[in-house]
């Protein structure tokens, strides 16, 4: 996904057919996505099944949502995305059913190498398992995957993998504070 070439200070990160999808989904987001009423939920879905997300039934991604790349998204069914999350999605992001972002969330899955000279730009994926609730105004890092279960509490940063199903995570990094009962939605 990243373009390099012989000059890494004047080379884009992304080819152009690639930024021009962005500016297409970045107007298409301003004028019909941002501006829909919150109960559109199937509206949103339907535009972003047009510019490629791959999403289960009955989500519900909230107006305000800034999602970077459409392309780059996964949602199971039945998972809830509130507004004023930030989906920087310049890799995957996979969010599995059952689970919910809350508002403020920040989903990073790209950074910069600062020992690179013009700090080149790197991507990892995330992936998030089912029943997670992500509490409000959280951080995930890049290259994070979060087991089944999990609940991470509000303001949290997530820089490591959290691997341990079923499990409450909370702090700057977060610390498994607790457990919870595993639940079935069968």
């Amino acid at each position: 996904m990243i373009i390099q070439n012989n000059n890494p200070y004047t080379s884009a990160s992304f080819s152009l057919s690639n930024r021009i999808r962005r500016q297409f989904w970045n107007w298409t987001w301003l004028l019909f996505f941002r501006s829909s009423p919150k109960p559109f939920h199937k509206w949103r879905a339907t535009l972003l099944k047009i510019f490629g997300a791959k999403l289960g039934k009955n989500v519900h991604v909230y107006p305000s949502v800034k999602i970077w790349a459409p392309w780059n998204l996964e949602l199971g069914d039945h998972v809830g995305i509130a507004d004023g999350v930030i989906v920087y999605n310049m890799d995957c992001i996979r969010i599995d059913s059952y689970t919910t972002v809350s508002q403020g969330t920040h989903l990073c899955a790209g950074s910069h190498d600062f020992n690179s000279p013009n700090f080149q730009l790197y991507t990892k994926p995330i992936i998030i398992g089912k029943n997670v609730w992500i509490c409000a105004d959280t951080f995930i890092s890049l290259g994070v995957s979060i087991a089944d279960g999990v609940v991470v509490g509000a303001r949290s940063l997530v820089v490591k993998n959290i691997c341990q199903p079923w499990t409450v995570h909370a702090g700057h990094p977060t610390k498994q504070i607790g457990k919870r009962k595993e639940l079935s939605h069968d």
